[in-house]
């Protein structure tokens, strides 16, 4: 008997795009809104795609939504690697539980939007944490190994982190979730997320590097090179093209769970709102498994890391905001979610022409 195929290979052979005539549907609804046409401007392209990704139905759900920050840690950031972080790994648990304590920045911002939040332990150092209700412990292994000696994941640790992601999706969808939300935390993991973007999309390091959580010029500059090193390590995995083998090679635990969650919210119908540098990096990773989740996503914000415009620009995307934000955690995507429930209701309760009695000219 053949083995059953992983649950991320059957989410992305379960993607369906929207049909175009739905979106054809959406623009002539919103033109025969009292406004002049397209006047609400990127307000009507969120509208026209919850129209189109909740298969043409009204009301348009976006509620409830669920913010997920999900939590790794990297090899190449232990206390004998090359310095990619000013921060040490120990930060990466000590953030997990201020998440659970309600202190950090996604905490503040969910709240202030009305978005429900959970913290995903994929692959910390340190052991299992204390019980919380908003904790999920699903641990593939005790953080990567560092990426310029070796894989950081073997290729079964990345299917199962990708896994990880769908059953996080299909979760969230049989308990009514609409609306995925990207989060990330792992000290050094825009090392990690520069090389998977050169790999994927063939960008130049020096191009692709930022400060991260806050390195000055000549950390930028050793972390470039960090990235040149583990890409020369990996050279024949990236001449592949091979996602899934890229990501092993490259990733994190966090990152590859991430794209699981895109590629099963997609399968799912579901919208996911992807959040700063690292997490459009597992969009990337996401898109080159299965190119149809395009449809269901949007790149909430534009990241103050250097190197993100180009990233998303590669993916034939716009970011949604532009707050020079560089925080992770979800916060950006956050920020998106009331600008969805503005797009469906300007859709549901805005008067058309005729209704309202408005001239045309």
């Amino acid at each position: 008997m053949a083995s059953q195929k992983p649950a991320y290979q059957q989410a992305a052979a379960r993607i369906q795009p929207p049909e175009s005539a739905l979106y054809e549907a959406a623009r002539r609804h919103l033109d025969n809104l009292t406004k002049p046409p397209g006047s609400l401007g990127r307000l009507e392209d969120l509208a026209a795609q919850l129209y189109a990704v909740g298969g043409g139905k009204t009301p348009m759900a976006v509620d409830p939504a669920r913010i997920y920050t999900i939590a790794g840690d990297h090899g190449v950031a232990s206390p004998d690697g090359p310095g990619v972080s000013p921060f040490p790994q120990d930060v990466t648990r000590q953030m997990v539980m201020n998440f659970l304590q309600g202190g950090a920045g996604v905490n503040a911002i969910a709240g202030s939007v009305g978005a429900q939040h959970r913290v995903v332990d994929a692959g910390c150092l340190g052991g299992p944490f204390p019980e919380h209700p908003n904790l999920i412990q699903r641990r593939v292994a005790d953080g990567t190994a560092n990426f310029l000696e070796g894989p950081a994941m073997s290729l079964e640790q990345c299917e199962a982190a990708l896994d990880l992601g769908v059953e996080l999706a299909n979760e969230a969808a049989a308990e009514g979730v609409r609306t995925l939300m990207t989060g990330e935390m792992g000290i050094g993991n825009t090392t990690p997320s520069t090389a998977l973007y050169c790999a994927y999309h063939g960008l130049d390091p020096v191009r692709m590097t930022g400060p991260g959580a806050g390195l000055d010029a000549n950390g930028v500059s050793r972390k470039a090179q960090v990235v040149r090193q583990a890409l020369e390590k990996h050279a024949d995995v990236v001449a592949s093209q091979n996602p899934v083998a890229i990501l092993a090679a490259l990733g994190g635990y966090e990152i590859a769970a991430l794209a699981g969650l895109i590629i099963g919210g997609a399968a799912n119908g579901q919208l996911t709102v992807v959040d700063g540098f690292i997490s459009t990096a597992a969009l990337c990773a996401a898109a080159r498994i299965a190119p149809d989740v395009r449809f269901f996503v949007m790149v909430a914000h534009a990241s103050a890391e250097p190197g993100h415009r180009g990233a998303v620009e590669s993916l034939g995307l716009e970011p949604l905001l532009h707050l020079g934000m560089r925080l992770g955690e979800g916060t950006g995507a956050a920020l998106a979610l009331p600008l969805y429930r503005a797009a469906a209701a300007v859709f549901e309760q805005m008067a058309t022409f005729d209704s309202a009695g408005v001239s045309r000219s």
